[in-house]
C-alpha cells in the first residue's frame, strides 16, 4: 500500500469527524444525551473499520471485505440501545439513538470515498432535524398524562370524574366503604396536563371529589 493512499484514508476519516462534528453539533444545541463527542467517535470510527475491511485485508487469498463492515450496524444498535431509557410511562433518548445509527452509516460512506452520498446524507439529516423540531402539529409529539383520583361515588360520579379528566375509562380502580360512603379511587391516561387552577375549580365545583393527584411527579 503507497503511503499516497494511506494519506487519502486518512483525510476520508477527517472528512468524518467533520461531519460527525456538525451532526453532534445540532444535538448538543438541543441538548441531547449524545454530543458532538459521540456523533464525531462514532462517525470516525466507523470510516476506520470500513478503510480496514476494504484495504487492509487485500493480501489475504480469501476476504469479504462486508463482514467487518456489517458488524458496525449491530455495534452501534447496542450502542444506542443504552441510550434509550423508560421513565414515567415515556421513552427518553429514542431519536437520539436513531441519529447515532444514522451518523455511524454517514461514517461509513465517507470511509468508502463516496463524498458526495456522505455529505449530501449529512445536510439531509440536519435538515430534517432541524424541520422535526419546529413547533407544527404535525411533527409534535402526543404526551400523555396520568392522573391518581379520589371520589365519592353516588350513582354517576364516575362518569362525570372521566368527562371532567378527558379519559375514556378507569386503568386500575379501587373500591372501598367508609361508614355509609362508597369511596373509590382511580387512575386515568388523559392527553390534557391540567394546571392547578382547573384541577382547584374543578374539586371546588364538585365536592365528591377529594383529591387529585398527578402521578409520576418526583
Amino acid at each position: 500500500m503507497d503511503w499516497t493512499d494511506e494519506l487519502i484514508y486518512l483525510l476520508r476519516i477527517l472528512l468524518a469527524i467533520a461531519l460527525g462534528f456538525c451532526i453532534g453539533l445540532e444535538r448538543k444545541m438541543r441538548y441531547k444525551e449524545a454530543g458532538i463527542r459521540t456523533h464525531t467517535i462514532v462517525c470516525a470510527g466507523a470510516a476506520l473499520i470500513i478503510i480496514v475491511s476494504k484495504y487492509g485485508f487485500t493480501d489475504t487469498a480469501d476476504f469479504d471485505s462486508s463482514r467487518v463492515a456489517a458488524q458496525i450496524v449491530s455495534g452501534i444498535g447496542f450502542l444506542g440501545a443504552g441510550m434509550i431509557m423508560y421513565r414515567k410511562t415515556a421513552i427518553y433518548g429514542l431519536t437520539t439513538a436513531a441519529g447515532v445509527w444514522a451518523t455511524a452509516g454517514i461514517g461509513m460512506a465517507a470511509g468508502a470515498g463516496m463524498y458526495i452520498v456522505t455529505v449530501g446524507a449529512t445536510i439531509l439529516l440536519v435538515a430534517a432535524q432541524c424541520v422535526m423540531h419546529i413547533r407544527c402539529r404535525l411533527f409534535k409529539t402526543k404526551t400523555y398524562w396520568q392522573f391518581r383520583i379520589r371520589f365519592e361515588e353516588g350513582g354517576s360520579d364516575a362518569e362525570t370524574v372521566l368527562k371532567l379528566f378527558s379519559a375514556e375509562s378507569f386503568e386500575r380502580l379501587h373500591t372501598s366503604r367508609d361508614g355509609d360512603k362508597l369511596i373509590c379511587e382511580g387512575t386515568i391516561t388523559t392527553g390534557e396536563n391540567f394546571s392547578a387552577s382547573y384541577i382547584a375549580n374543578t374539586m371546588k365545583d364538585y365536592p365528591f371529589i377529594h383529591a387529585v393527584e398527578r402521578c409520576g411527579d418526583e
